[in-house]
């Protein structure tokens, strides 16, 4: 019984660490992606070899697959605590909300305001980019202000300058 407790402990190790991993190589964080990688296996390498060695119990497989099934939910959840990277949020509104814009700002957000046409009137677009960890942050404040406005978040791939990085670089100096 140990054994079978111990072969869902590694899975629930071994799989939030290659589910760490996975996003660190997507984000381009190579060395710890790496690190990552040597603790993957070495985790990986142990269990299969609890799961074939002796008996090869069916007990021992199903809770294998149990416990890849487990971590994997674990290791989403630990990726969305850890929330690494940028974001860009676009909002879209029907009204100028200068209240809106100004709180965002005061805030630490970086808005860009833009104006178009709309099929009835004007509409206005606000781009902002953000650490991933103050989305919600970001979108409850946007939806105290405007409850219709419309919201789409996405991670850019690459950014270059602008309002975030500066206050990044002068924060390091």
């Amino acid at each position: 019984m140990k054994e079978i407790l111990l072969i869902l402990l590694l899975q629930l190790i071994y799989v939030p660490i290659y589910t760490l991993r996975t996003i660190f190589l997507v984000k381009n964080i190579t060395v710890l992606a790496s690190i990552l990688g040597i603790a993957e296996m070495l985790v990986y390498v142990f269990g299969l070899s609890l799961v074939f060695g002796g008996d090869q119990s069916i007990l021992a497989m199903v809770v294998y697959a149990v416990g890849f099934g487990i971590g994997i939910i674990f290791g989403t959840k630990i990726e969305q605590k850890l929330a690494i990277g940028y974001i860009n949020v676009t909002v879209n509104t029907q009204s100028k909300n200068a209240q809106l814009v100004d709180t965002l700002r005061n805030n630490g957000f970086g808005v860009t305001l833009y104006t178009g046409e709309g099929r009835d009137s004007n509409r206005y677009r606000m781009e902002i980019l953000t650490k991933r960890n103050r989305e919600q942050e970001l979108i409850a404040t946007v939806e105290k202000f405007e409850p219709k406005a419309f919201i789409i978040s996405y991670e850019p791939r690459y950014f270059k300058g602008g309002f975030l990085l500066d206050r990044l670089k002068n924060k390091a100096s």
